[in-house]
């Protein structure tokens, strides 16, 4: 593993994009991985290594969270700017072929990018992710983001992660510490702090205000995408519903569909089981 920073641009001035890479450097197939709302790309460590040996796996931290800096104009988190990132990450690391995973808004930023004209993105994960965003789902994220808790020990903030992120599924203690260990930092009066800007629920909290009581629709986007394009949805997501899942296996790039077991939103992607699909979709490519 290789940790690396990109300089990009805002309206607000420049930010650095810090990342990690896994396998050949000279690799010019390139699989980005791209974390959901407050998550960060150390989320993908197992993915990353179980697909080195064929790619050069990048994993950013979005603007905003993990090591890459805040944006000073907090209005300018959301889709275009993290879509600008992105483009310009892809030309630092020189991607001859580009592969994406994305989970949930790693999953709109990879769907926003595949469907657009000579689009570099040629096969396509969504990892519990769709053209709707349930009202439900919504407001849960809501309740939470941008509250910055701070805490007196590493283990209060674990029980937190593992409280907010319940959802992902029954997991061990090694992988509830990997979740937590990126997530957070020691601040200098000594307490314990996630890592990601809480500025970044402004972008979450207007969308719930413009859906006026309604699930937020996408389909547009999602029928612009002409790769192969693989679905993962937790079998107990309410982000995804099953029905949104069927509609997409029926139109746009008709997603080959795969719902995991025992899990909501989202699937960590730590273990071998939800592993093996994505590596079996991705190398189906040669």
């Amino acid at each position: 593993m290789r940790e690396s920073s990109v300089q990009c641009v805002s309206a607000g001035g420049l930010h650095r994009m810090a990342y990690t890479e896994w396998g050949d450097p000279a690799n010019d197939r390139v699989l980005l991985c791209v974390h959901g709302l407050t998550r960060c790309g150390r989320d993908f460590d197992f993915l990353a290594q179980a697909m080195s040996d064929r790619y050069r796996v990048v994993c950013p931290d979005v603007v905003g969270r993990g090591k890459s800096d805040w944006l000073k104009i907090k209005k300018l988190y959301g889709p275009p700017q993290y879509l600008a990132d992105m483009v310009t990450l892809l030309a630092r690391v020189n991607a001859g072929m580009v592969h994406w995973v994305g989970t949930s808004m790693g999953g709109l930023i990879g769907m926003v990018l595949a469907g657009l004209e000579n689009t570099p993105i040629s096969r396509l994960v969504l990892n519990d992710f769709g053209p709707v965003m349930t009202l439900q789902s919504m407001q849960r994220i809501c309740e939470y983001v941008g509250k910055a808790p701070r805490f007196d020990s590493y283990e209060q903030a674990e029980a937190m992660v593992r409280f907010l992120a319940a959802t992902f599924g029954k997991l061990t203690d090694a992988q509830w510490g990997h979740l937590t260990e990126h997530v957070v930092r020691t601040a200098a009066d000594g307490k314990i702090e996630f890592r990601y800007d809480p500025g970044i629920a402004a972008g979450m909290h207007l969308a719930l205000e413009q859906a006026q009581g309604k699930d937020i629709e996408s389909w547009p986007l999602y029928d612009a995408i002409s790769c192969p394009t693989l679905l993962l949805r937790g079998a107990e997501s309410d982000l995804l519903l099953a029905e949104t899942a069927v509609q997409m296996a029926n139109r746009g790039p008709r997603a080959r569909c795969v719902e995991l077991p025992g899990v909501g939103h989202a699937p960590a992607l730590l273990d071998p089981a939800q592993i093996a699909p994505i590596r079996e979709f991705l190398l189906e490519a040669g």
